[in-house]
């Protein structure tokens, strides 16, 4: 296993002043080191989180692919106007559906994680682009000391089969200020097929409302200095309709929400000084 970050020390609980996460990357390169942690003997219990728009000709086959190790689906429904409930529940009878009050992939998750009952939260899109037959992949790490584990399109065995060249190069730019803000070692940011403990998520500040969740969510990991690993993950083309993603926009709220929780140092300093000036310019 590589160990990108320079904190080799487990890294205890410390609050959102702690940057001290140790980010490991897990490729299929490196069976034996995979084959070196021992499976715990206690099984916790997992929740899958799904927020879900109008995703009727997506979802079924999304559920027919989710392992027996998974106890409990919830699916936040975001105000769907096709048959996405009706489908979800012929294919998954002990699906708990949650009607969404807000709006925003955020929101949806955050009613999501309120509600799941399992030790391991697992969250994935409805729209067939992430593989739930991977999620073994995410619970191995968290049944082995790890907090939160993050799936990544760019290292060994991962890859993306829908990311446009635009989304590409954005997404580097963006992790590249993420590992110099917050002294990380990602290797993808925004995606958002990822799996933490439960008990964590007091310490995950969640407030945004849109795709940005998923930034936010890797960031509070990060600054909680939860042990935090990257899987491998392939990321497919949607199977049916078009992306509630709007790239310009979304990368837009996902760059505020960068600097926006860059708190510590004489960068954090700075970022904060100019984000006031310009609020206090913008309200004059």
């Amino acid at each position: 296993m590589t160990t990108i970050s320079r904190n080799g020390d487990d890294a205890a609980l410390g609050g959102p002043a702690r940057l001290e996460s140790r980010i490991e990357r897990v490729d299929k390169s490196s069976p034996a080191d995979i084959r070196s942690l021992r499976w715990t003997a206690t099984l916790r219990t997992v929740s899958l989180v799904i927020p879900a728009k109008n995703e009727a000709a997506s979802i079924r086959w999304v559920l027919e692919q989710v392992p027996d190790c998974v106890d409990e689906i919830i699916l936040v429904d975001g105000h769907s106007t096709d048959a996405t409930i009706a489908m979800a529940n012929s294919c998954w009878p002990d699906l708990e559906v949650l009607r969404q009050q807000g709006k925003g992939k955020g929101d949806a998750l955050r009613a999501g994680f309120e509600a799941a009952r399992g030790d391991l939260i697992v969250m994935m899109d409805a729209d067939g682009s992430m593989t739930p037959d991977e999620i073994p992949r995410f619970l191995f790490f968290l049944r082995n000391g790890y907090d939160f584990v993050k799936g990544s399109r760019f290292v060994a065995g991962g890859g993306s089969l829908d990311l446009t060249r635009v989304r590409r190069i954005g997404n580097r730019a963006l992790i590249q200020m993420v590992n110099t803000l917050y002294d990380g070692g990602l290797t993808d940011l925004c995606y958002g097929f990822c799996a933490f403990q439960r008990r964590h998520l007091q310490h995950l500040d969640l407030t945004t409302s849109g795709f940005e969740i998923e930034t936010q969510l890797t960031i509070s990991a990060m600054r909680a200095g939860l042990r935090i690993a990257e899987v491998p993950s392939l990321e497919l083309p949607r199977r049916h309709g078009r992306s509630n993603l709007r790239t310009y926009s979304d990368g837009t709220r996902v760059l505020r929400t960068i600097l926006r929780n860059h708190t510590q140092g004489i960068s954090g300093s700075a970022v904060q000084g100019v984000r006031r000036w310009i609020h206090g310019v913008a309200a004059t």
